[in-house]
C-alpha cells in the first residue's frame, strides 16, 4: 500500500459538486489515488465541516446522497477516520498558541496538522495554503491546483 493521503474538507467539498472549480482535476487525482491503493485519511472535525457546508450550500437530497456514500466508505474501511480526542485537542491548542501570528488558520486546521504529524503524512488533498504556511513539510495536492486560491 502507498503512503497515505490526508483529505481536507476542501477536497471532500470539491468532490461533492461537479460545478466546483477544480472538480475534474481533483476527481481524477482522487480516482488515481484510490486505484493505486493509497490510504485515504480524514478526521471527524473535517467531516463536521463538510456536513455543515453541504447542508448550507447544496440541495438536501444531493447532500444526503453524497454524505451517505462518504460515510459508507468510512464504514467499509475505504476511508480511515481519525478522531480528535482530548490528547489531540490539547496538542492542537498548544500549536494554535505557538502559531499565534497566523490568526487566520482555523483550529480545525491545527487538529489536521497534528494528525498528519502523528501519522507521518505529507500529502494533503486541499487548496488551503495554511498547510504549507506552517512549514511542517506538508504538500498540497494535486499540484495542478495548488498555485491558486485559499
Amino acid at each position: 500500500m502507498r503512503p497515505g493521503l490526508f483529505v481536507d474538507s476542501w477536497g471532500w467539498i470539491v468532490l461533492a459538486n461537479r460545478n466546483e472549480a477544480g472538480f475534474l482535476q481533483v476527481s481524477e487525482f482522487y480516482r488515481e489515488q484510490v486505484a493505486s491503493g493509497t490510504s485515504l485519511i480524514t478526521t471527524d472535525y473535517l467531516l463536521d465541516e463538510v456536513i455543515t457546508f453541504l447542508f448550507a450550500k447544496t440541495a438536501q437530497q444531493l447532500s444526503v446522497r453524497y454524505l451517505q456514500g462518504l460515510l459508507g466508505s468510512i464504514e467499509g474501511g475505504k476511508i480511515r477516520i481519525e478522531r480528535i480526542g482530548p490528547d489531540r485537542f490539547e496538542k492542537a491548542w498548544r500549536m494554535r498558541l505557538k502559531y499565534g501570528d497566523h490568526r487566520d488558520i482555523s483550529f480545525t486546521d491545527f487538529t489536521s496538522f497534528i494528525v498528519m504529524q502523528e501519522l507521518s503524512l505529507s500529502n494533503v488533498l486541499t487548496n488551503d495554503r495554511h498547510f504549507e504556511q506552517v512549514n511542517l513539510g506538508f504538500q498540497r495536492v494535486p499540484s495542478s491546483l495548488t498555485g491558486s486560491n485559499s
